[in-house]
């Protein structure tokens, strides 16, 4: 029955043109008349436009676009402005926070003031984007869950980069910009704080970081499976139940003995999604500040093994004279 693999074979509606539904009285309105893309309405919708900026809009993207510049241009200076050298050397490229020596006092541009600034403008892009969100939803009369992910995804970048390293007293805290100076900062804050593994909240962000990866997959799977059946109407199917529901129930009481709901699993799903960056953000506001070692900690609460003696008794650098606080 492969024709009703529609994993492989997918179905394309062609349809008129839709502008969406009116709109409140305000100054903006959809500007730009809609085409299709045949490959676009191979992963989604094929329509493209009109499309609604508005203020918010405008003004993320005009912040968003400063910080990029600002992060490019800095990183094409590091390579003395060779755009091969800045082709090759892109995944290594980085913008720095301040010297520690700094703490939270502005420092030169070429020191740090560069990466504040294009914190700055990023972080704002981000909240009006966030706000876009919600009162977009709001005009349209729908409820603002999208928008509270968005600011789940927000709490962990603020944290990383602006609350932690302002309750540690130093912006030399903060993650740098870059890819692979981002993974070699992930990797020294772990050994730094004996291994971030062993805090309570990273766990559950990886637990909830995989479960909700299990629960779209499972979802999806569902539906697709489902859907020769009808079972893409899933708000049909939420409050009238018919054979598509009925058999992605079945199903699922037959494999693991309980099913969600075609309302419920979307719940399931929403907050798994969202508590993966609030514990994470948890774990990483704990870490430094409330927490010096995390494996010192698993010991002492029964998390962690506590190793025979071999070496003498172990003493976090840290806590010495003169260690790097």
């Amino acid at each position: 029955m492969a024709e009703y693999q529609n994993l492989f074979t997918r179905v394309q509606v062609h349809a008129p043109a839709y502008s969406g539904v009116p709109l409140t009285r305000g100054t903006w309105v959809r500007q730009g008349k809609p085409f299709f893309v045949y490959w676009l309405g191979r992963i989604g919708d094929a329509q493209v436009g009109p499309i609604y900026l508005g203020a918010t809009g405008l003004a993320s993207l005009i912040f968003g676009f400063i910080a990029f510049e600002i992060i490019g241009l800095n990183m094409f200076a590091s390579v003395n402005w060779n755009p091969i050298e800045f082709i090759r050397q892109l995944p290594w490229l980085a913008l720095e926070p301040p010297p520690p020596s700094y703490g939270l006092h502005l420092p030169p541009l070429n020191e740090g003031g560069w990466w504040l600034m294009a914190g700055f403008f990023l972080t704002t892009s981000l909240i009006l984007w966030c706000v876009r969100m919600y009162r977009r939803a709001k005009a349209l009369g729908m409820g603002t869950h999208v928008t509270w992910a968005f600011a789940s995804a927000i709490w962990l970048y603020l944290v990383l980069g602006f609350i932690r390293p302002l309750l540690m007293g130093s912006w030399g805290e903060a993650v740098p910009f870059g890819i692979f100076p981002h993974l070699d900062w992930v990797a020294a804050f772990s050994i730094r704080y004996g291994n971030l593994f062993y805090c309570p909240f990273h766990m559950l962000s990886i637990a909830f970081l995989y479960g909700s990866t299990l629960l779209f997959a499972m979802h999806g799977a569902t539906i697709l499976a489902v859907s020769r059946f009808g079972g893409e109407r899933e708000i049909e199917q939420v409050v009238d139940r018919g054979t598509a529901a009925e058999r992605g129930a079945l199903f699922w009481r037959w494999t693991m003995g309980f099913n969600a709901t075609m309302e419920s699993i979307h719940r399931w799903a929403w907050w798994f999604a969202v508590l993966t960056p609030l514990t994470g953000g948890l774990g990483i506001l704990l870490t430094g500040t409330v927490v010096d070692n995390w494996f010192l900690w698993g010991v002492k609460h029964g998390i962690a093994p506590s190793y025979p003696s071999v070496f003498g008794t172990v003493i976090d650098p840290a806590t010495l004279t003169g260690g790097v606080k």
